[in-house]
């Protein structure tokens, strides 16, 4: 058996992100599902720049502060606090925090499988 208590705080940041992102599953051994927390300033994005889609990972963004706005080519869709937003294989989206939010977000964010298979989607 194995048990983690991980403190995202003592966790260094993930370098070259468009965002703070801090890695719980890496610092908990987890190895089939990937779990992060990101700090997010207004003009910021997470967890890849742009418009992207993953062929086989299942993605959730929980918000725990501030409002993540995630563009997808039918919708933009506004996620508040207590609010999941999430992405089937193959489904482009954008997270992010508008450049005129009031406020960072707090955000967690799940993916399974843990792997980074996200593409960029031409505009």
């Amino acid at each position: 058996m194995g048990y983690h208590v991980v403190d995202p705080a003592r966790l260094e940041p993930e370098p070259d992100r468009p965002s703070e992102m801090r890695y719980v599953s890496e610092a908990a051994d987890m190895d089939r599902l990937g779990l992060r927390v990101y700090s997010v300033d207004p003009g910021e994005e997470i967890p890849l720049s742009g418009l992207h889609y993953h062929e086989t990972q299942e993605e959730a963004f929980y918000v725990l502060e501030g409002v993540l706005s995630v563009e997808t080519p039918e919708a933009e869709y506004r996620v508040e606090p207590d609010q999941f937003f999430v992405a089937q294989p193959e489904s482009p989206h954008r997270a992010h925090v508008d450049d005129n939010a009031d406020q960072p977000a707090r955000v967690i964010g799940m993916g399974a499988p843990p792997m980074s298979d996200g593409h960029s989607v031409e505009e």
